[in-house]
């Protein structure tokens, strides 16, 4: 079933490795230490309390785990769980952990951990709400059994649990995930391959990971993405965080790190040079970019307003500036679903395909009701893909008149201020751009910025997206999805919720002394050295 849900300014180039001073990052660690470069710090090391945060998904796969797996072909597999009985004509599901699971600290996993666990993400995510609003009763029955009573049948209820799209499902013991989903849990604590060690961590510059050597790898499966055995061929992981992407590369030019997770598309051609280089898209879905608006605030609080907007959003401006003119990376126009899966559509993507005119949208806004309020753009200068998106989103507010403030802060500053929902006087926004993963835009379930219900930052009210959502769910056939989704995607160009920029494809590039990295998202069993 899982597998048919799915239907459901440039920098200098390098020379070469002396070209740039190289950061420390442990010449001397043993041959069992993997040196791996993230795509950004880790601000937060609570995946569900930083619910869009990429890289504390990333982080989340190597300390916690989750019920079930996913592979790259989108289908769900029980991972901590040994299988799972559906009795009551769907009605009721009895979910079963494995033997001999333990977390961190050598206490057992139990079901009411995991009972919490789930509650607890569901209060962030939307495909978790929508399988707890179809659900009568959560309990555990006996301590490896988690019980869904649900009120009707929900069979995408592995995948909701199993998918890999932010925030992930994961399991922490029941006093961690007692925590309001709003605060950090106080420590790391999971039943993953890895343990997080905290003492270890570097704010902004290094976090530390090594072998649970009380892990159990499932016993049967084929390992594929997050489904099947995860089995560790490394003691240590050190995530080293690099001040700008032309460090990244010349570290691995020079064989200082072992694996940079997105390798800069204007350096390709320099780490094409090095034949002890590997680099791969491990991703075919993505990233699906997007620039959020605030519905609570002027000007973005007006439809007219957004809909006048739409005529000046140049997608391929926004993709140029991340990926450069290479089509094999890029793909306009895009509208609100991943380009290249079943629910995407070409409903109302006139207003994205007709020719820009700068002039005319300005005579647009100001027939709109746009009286000059300040737009305060907030853009994340140490991101390698939102500063630029966030650049080019600044030139084309002013282009059509906008007053612009372009509010330059970190990455984990921008997550932070983008929960406000008071006016900018008052340390509040009104746009930024963010470069979610294909993975997230599949279906309307999963799709936070498209639920319409105020619960994502941006807050767009929408009622008649949370009412196509219960149809989707409901709906008895993929093709019957995909019309509803024709009539989302028609209500998004209507009111919009947020603006579609374009979609990029992201390169990784590793040292060829390692092998057994997987397709999907950056994941640390089954690579090992050569």
């Amino acid at each position: 079933m899982a597998g048919r849900v799915m239907m459901l300014g440039r920098r200098a180039v390098v020379a070469g490795a002396g070209a740039l001073a190289l950061p420390s990052v442990g010449r001397t660690a043993a041959a069992t230490t993997l040196r791996f470069v993230p795509v950004i710090d880790l601000a937060f090391v609570d995946p569900i309390f930083a619910p869009s945060a990429q890289v504390s998904r990333t982080h989340g796969l190597m300390v916690f785990d989750t019920l079930y797996g996913l592979n790259t072909r989108l289908e769900a597999s029980p991972q901590m769980l040994e299988g799972h009985r559906i009795e009551d004509d769907g009605k009721r599901w009895d979910l079963v952990l494995r033997e001999g699971l333990l977390w961190h600290d050598g206490a057992p996993v139990l079901a009411r951990d995991c009972v919490a666990s789930i509650q607890r993400w569901a209060k962030r995510d939307a495909f978790g709400d929508a399988l707890m609003q179809a659900t009568d009763e959560l309990s555990a029955t006996d301590d490896r059994t988690i019980r869904f009573r649900l009120k009707r049948p929900f069979p995408l209820l592995p995948y909701a649990l199993g998918k890999v799209a932010v925030p992930a499902c994961f399991m922490m013991p029941e006093r961690l995930a007692l925590t309001d989903p709003f605060k950090q849990v106080p420590e790391v604590i999971g039943s993953g391959p890895y343990r997080y060690k905290a003492d270890e961590r570097l704010q902004g510059a290094r976090n530390v990971y090594e072998r649970f050597e009380r892990y159990r790898p499932r016993p049967d499966g084929v390992t594929d993405w997050t489904a099947g055995p995860k089995v560790v061929h490394f003691d240590r992981v050190e995530w080293t965080t690099m001040p700008d992407a032309g460090t990244s590369t010349a570290a691995l030019q020079a064989g200082e790190v072992d694996w940079v997770e997105n390798a800069a598309h204007d350096l390709l051609p320099v780490l094409r040079r090095v034949p002890e280089i590997t680099i791969r898209v491990l991703d075919p879905m993505g990233f699906c970019c997007s620039m959020q608006v605030n519905h609570l605030q002027a000007p973005f609080d007006k439809p007219a307003i957004r809909r006048a907007l739409l005529g000046a959003i140049d997608q391929a401006a926004f993709m140029t500036a991340v990926v450069g003119i290479d089509p094999a990376f890029q793909h306009t126009p895009m509208g609100y679903f991943c380009p290249g899966t079943p629910m995407a559509n070409d409903e109302g993507m006139g207003a994205l395909t007709t020719p820009r005119d700068p002039a005319r949208v300005r005579r647009e806004l100001e027939q709109a009701g746009y009286k000059g309020e300040k737009v305060v753009l907030l853009v994340p200068t140490d991101s390698v893909a939102q500063k630029p998106l966030g650049d080019v989103a600044g030139d084309m507010l002013r282009q059509i008149g906008m007053d612009v403030e372009y509010t330059a802060m970190s990455f984990g500053n921008v997550l932070t201020r983008r929960n406000s929902k008071g006016p900018v006087s008052e340390g509040g926004w009104s746009a930024y751009c963010g470069n979610p993963q294909g993975m997230d835009w599949l279906n309307p379930v999963a799709h936070q910025p498209l639920q319409g219900n105020a619960s994502y930052p941006g807050w767009a009210t929408i009622p008649r997206l949370p009412m196509l959502k219960a149809e989707w769910l409901a709906a008895g056939s993929v093709g019957e999805q995909q019309t509803i989704c024709r009539k989302i995607q028609q209500v998004a160009f209507e009111e919009v919720p947020f603006y579609p920029i374009g979609q990029y494809k992201q390169p990784t590039a590793y040292r060829n002394r390692i092998t057994g990295v997987l397709n999907g998202t950056a994941t640390f069993w089954s690579v090992r050295p050569l």
